[in-house]
């Protein structure tokens, strides 16, 4: 591994302004029943998770780095998330960080490091399934506080109501302590409607441990015998582009299907509104 010069601050700036590092790895579908077993989980030791996401046919929210998803948790609290990277932290306003459940952090792989604002907020129970089912708006689901800050943040105003719904995933999760990690590792198991899976394993540091933790979770992982993923997509694009898919073909069957009018008038509309932003930026 190069030391020196050429590497001295180099994960420092990288993380610069965030409180926090999520250090993320996927496990691929082949291996999930031993990496589990090696941890000491079972899918019948943790909570019913699905997790909804909301995004055009042509996933063009994810395209602009933008997340906006919904989780509902049997038989516990529900919430909503909208998360925006890559960001610059001082280009993010302050007043978001009065929320509590809003947060700046470094996205952590073997092969990058990406900075992350993301807001998340309480939902009240039921509205999640009710909005799944086509009785109610998405925008039902997002408070005015996070279209305003997609709106002030990534640049973009976003009509919620327009998106479509993408799954749900079943998905598990755990925290684990384990005498070889010094920091608690979350698992979480994800489950799509084909039936294939997704394991994705993550530490949390503070952003200056950031280099050691990197290192040091990797060699975790490394001893632990899990093989790297070779694609390496992080489960919300494995998941995306899985329903968006779906959603792509049943709409081709029927033309008539309001699913496809309102991806389509959904991804005009984002279109729209990022031409319209870039001229106003050229004016200025």
């Amino acid at each position: 591994m190069e030391r020196g010069a050429a590497t001295r601050g180099k994960v420092a700036v990288a993380v610069e302004g965030a409180e926090a590092i999520e250090i993320k790895a996927t496990i691929p579908d082949h291996q999930v029943d031993s990496a589990l077993a090696r941890l000491g989980l079972t899918a019948n030791n943790d909570e019913q998770r699905y997790i909804y996401f909301f995004d055009t046919p042509d996933l063009a929210l994810l395209g602009a780095g933008i997340v906006a998803r919904a989780r509902r948790v049997v038989g516990d609290a529900h919430d909503c998330t909208v998360k925006f990277r890559p960001v610059n932290p001082v280009e993010v306003a302050r007043k978001w960080r009065k929320y509590r459940d809003f947060k700046i952090e470094v996205d952590a792989s073997e092969t990058a490091l990406v900075r992350a604002a993301s807001f998340s907020m309480p939902v009240a129970k039921g509205l999640i399934k009710r909005v799944a089912q086509g009785q109610m708006s998405i925008a039902r689901i997002f408070t005015e506080a996070q279209e305003t800050f997609l709106q002030t943040t990534a640049g973009r105003t976003i009509d919620l109501a327009s998106l479509a719904v993408l799954g749900p995933l079943m998905a598990q999760r755990w925290q684990v302590v384990d005498a070889a990690c010094p920091w608690p590792i979350t698992v979480e198991l994800w489950r799509r409607e084909d039936g294939r899976r997704l394991v994705e394993v993550s530490i949390k540091a503070l952003a200056v441990q950031a280099a050691v933790a990197i290192g040091g979770f990797m060699a975790f992982l490394a001893e632990l015998g899990v093989e790297r993923d070779k694609e390496q997509q992080t489960k919300t694009r494995w998941a995306l582009e899985y329903y968006a898919a779906k959603l792509v073909v049943a709409s081709g069957r029927t033309s008539s299907s309001s699913t496809r009018t309102v991806g389509m008038r959904a991804a005009r509309r984002f279109a729209q509104t990022s031409t319209e932003q870039r001229t106003s930026a050229r004016a200025t």
